[in-house]
């Protein structure tokens, strides 16, 4: 039963690994990320998620992606919050706690902005790095944005203070003393830059914004990209304890850029496809594992749903599998990276190709129809005439304005893999046994349709063939990902064999007469199995057609024998067998009468002894007379008594162990009050001989 769940499972990889050869699919964020939001970001019960930073990070994203962050919800949050505010602490956590005040939308009636406003002014002046700046910059610009009314002293002197750690490539260095330059922070420079724009009384020097922008220029030169077009920046010749990572340094960039763009009255000279191929990048990713890469990508991706270069335009498929069987459409979804609805516009198929980049020549150009009410365009495929197979589609996005074609990016050509499946047919299908000169043969028809069942003979000098071929809806040849035929013996002992292709026909030829020596010389019957799989096949075939009674010469002595099976795993969990076991007679034991004679004699001696005491005659002249002695006096009796009852209870029900167990703790007992009764004894008898 495991042999054909292995080869299922098989074939079923095999289609798989097909599937996801094409690579991810990419989708814009979804209701999965918001349920993998909550999973990542767990808060403690005050509602912190751990330091200002993680809970800022956290709170952050549940803004973006619409998740429940009422105040109620985090009233101890703000109240950490709002004391952090109001005592000495480091810019850094200043600048966080300004930002959650924000996002909660606490209260601030207690919260001293002007003195916030006053640190925060000073911290600019007496900053000694970048992180320094861009921390007291970016808590200007919070209580600037809260209704506050803030300028930054001196903006032109922080603006170049800022530049003069630029570096000629476009990167930035953290401080002075920083040898090496780095990508991550030329991300946080630019948002910094963007914060004295905003902050400054007077519009800054054009001339200097000018020198900006061409550095931003540099800093895309530098961007690594990927064949689909994706587009991703990376840190390069930094120390390793500065190395940010690609998500890392692309946020950075991101987010410095689209604040810079914002507060520039000229558009930066960035092209749109480099914004569309970040946006690919930080979509790529699926659902990041840790709550530091979740913020980063959906903080960036927010930073691109609305920004001053370009809105980038994502083109999905609900679905990349599409049945020719049931007739179904092609599907395509153009939405922002947030899933919000794009303009009007143009979706045409441009091309499609074969995964040896070979144009379908039967089709040309298309245009994709609209469907207002659920916002996605469509394609028959019916009337396009092409077959089963993974194809590489073509798209060309167009936005119908003109005006506002320069707002989007959609990039030039969008390439999606996509499977079309379909049914296939299997004709001429046979199998027959014929002689080694081929003089003589039988052959009987397979109907793979049904369950009938063919049974064959042969003996070493004959062979063994089957044919068949594979047609797909549109009458052409087809070629499966997989084909095996598997011969097995009564003592399971498995041969997987594979067809050939010859003029549009598969078939398998076994010359027993070679094979006698891989068979193991072992005759009997084998069950005959054939596997047809494929990615795009909808009727993968998996299924015994019958079975062969072989005849083979005996085996010589120096023969291989059979490999040893392996064992099923399940079969431990089977019914085990039965265990019979006969007990042996018991012995031959006396009459019952003897017995009762027997324990009558043993108890004569006990008799006799309450006999003798009675004439002899007992008397308690020396059993003390004080409490405390005639207490020990009476319980060493008892333990004597409580002895011979245990003999009893073990003779009728105790065991051996229980027995000993009991008779050690009134040991023990009979020790200490038995001592202290003799004792007593011993200095009476000793007082009266002294008297």
């Amino acid at each position: 039963m495991a042999k054909p769940l292995v080869l299922h499972l098989l074939l079923l990889l095999i289609c798989g690994s097909a599937l996801l050869s094409s690579g991810s699919v990419i989708h814009p964020i979804s209701d999965a990320h918001r349920s993998a939001a909550t999973e990542l970001f767990v808060p403690a019960a005050d509602g912190s998620f751990g330091s200002l930073e993680e809970t800022y990070e956290a709170l952050r994203t549940f803004q973006i992606l619409g998740v429940d962050r009422s105040s109620a919800k985090f009233e101890g949050t703000c109240k950490t919050v709002s004391e952090k505010l109001s005592s000495p602490t480091t810019t850094k956590d200043l600048y966080h706690a300004l930002k959650i005040t924000a996002i909660l939308g606490c209260r601030t009636e207690s919260i001293e902005f002007d003195g916030i406003t006053s640190r925060l002014q000073t911290a600019v002046k007496d900053a000694s790095s970048l992180l320094e700046l861009y921390y007291s910059l970016g808590g200007l610009l919070t209580v600037k944005e809260q209704g506050k009314d803030v300028i930054l002293s001196d903006a032109d002197g922080t603006f170049q203070a800022i530049k003069a750690l630029s570096q000629s490539d476009g990167r930035w260095r953290y401080d002075k003393d920083s040898t090496g330059s780095s990508a991550f922070a030329a991300g946080i420079a630019l948002e910094a830059l963007a914060s004295v724009v905003s902050l400054a009384g007077s519009d800054i020097d054009q001339s200097k914004i000018a020198v900006v922008r061409k550095d931003i220029t540099k800093l895309f030169d530098r961007i690594k990209r990927y064949d689909d077009g994706t587009l991703y920046f990376d840190e390069k010749n930094v120390d390793p304890d500065q190395y940010k990572g690609p998500l890392a340094t692309s946020a950075s960039i991101t987010s410095g850029v689209t604040a810079f763009a914002a507060v520039s009255s000229e558009k930066l000279n960035i092209g749109g496809e480099k914004i569309l191929g970040l946006a690919k990048f930080f979509l790529s990713i699926g659902i990041p594992g840790t709550a530091k890469d979740f913020f980063y990508q959906i903080n960036s991706l927010a930073s691109l749903e609305n920004n001053r270069i370009s809105i980038p335009l994502v083109l999905s498929l609900p679905a990349t599998v599409l049945s020719l069987t049931a007739k179904d459409q092609l599907k395509v979804e153009v939405t922002t990276v947030f899933g919000s609805h794009a303009p009007s516009l143009a979706v045409s198929l441009l091309k499609v190709l074969t995964p040896d980049s070979k144009e379908v020549t039967s089709f040309e150009k298309k245009e994709l129809e609209y469907d207002p009410e659920n916002r996605i365009h469509f394609l028959d495929l019916s009337p396009l005439k092409i077959d089963v197979g993974k194809y590489s589609l073509i798209f060309k996005v167009s936005v119908n304005d003109p005006e506002g074609a320069d707002l989007y990016a959609t990039g030039d050509q969008i390439i999606v893999t996509a499977f079309l499946t379909g049914f296939i047919k299997v004709d001429k299908a046979e199998i027959a046994v014929s002689d080694s000169d081929a003089a003589s043969e039988s052959v009987q028809k397979l109907d793979l349709s049904k369950d009938s069942l063919i049974s064959l003979s042969a003996n070493h000098l004959q062979k063994l063939r089957l044919s068949l071929q594979l047609t797909t809806p549109l009458g052409h040849s087809f070629k499966p990902h997989q084909m095996v035929v598997k011969l097995r013996h009564e003592s399971k002992v498995e041969h997987l064999f594979v067809p050939e292709t010859s003029s549009r026909q598969y078939k398998l030829v076994l010359n027993f007469l070679g094979l006698v020596e891989k068979f193991y010389y072992l005759s009997g019957r084998y069950e005959i199995e054939l596997a047809v799989g494929d990615a795009v096949m909808e009727n993968s075939i998996l299924r015994s057609i019958g079975s062969i009674e072989l005849d083979l010469p005996e085996a010589p002595e120096k023969a291989a024998k059979p490999p040893a099976q392996p064992v099923d795993p399940l079969s431990r969990f089977g019914p085990k067998e039965e265990i019979s076991h006969i007990f042996r007679a018991p012995e031959k034991r006396p009459p019952q009468e003897l017995s009762l004679g027997f324990m009558g004699l043993t108890i004569l001696p006990l008799l006799a002894f309450l006999i003798g005491l009675l004439r002899i005659g007992v008397n308690f002249k020396g059993f003390p007379t004080s409490a405390v002695p005639a207490t020990f006096a009476i319980l060493f009796h008892g333990g004597i008594g409580a002895v011979l009852l245990l003999y009893v209870l073990f003779w009728l029900k105790l065991d051996l162990f229980t027995t000993l167990k009991a008779l050690g703790f009134l040991g023990v007992f009979l020790l200490f009050v038995g001592h202290r009764t003799l004792s007593y004894l011993a200095s009476t008898s000793a007082k009266q001989k002294a008297a």
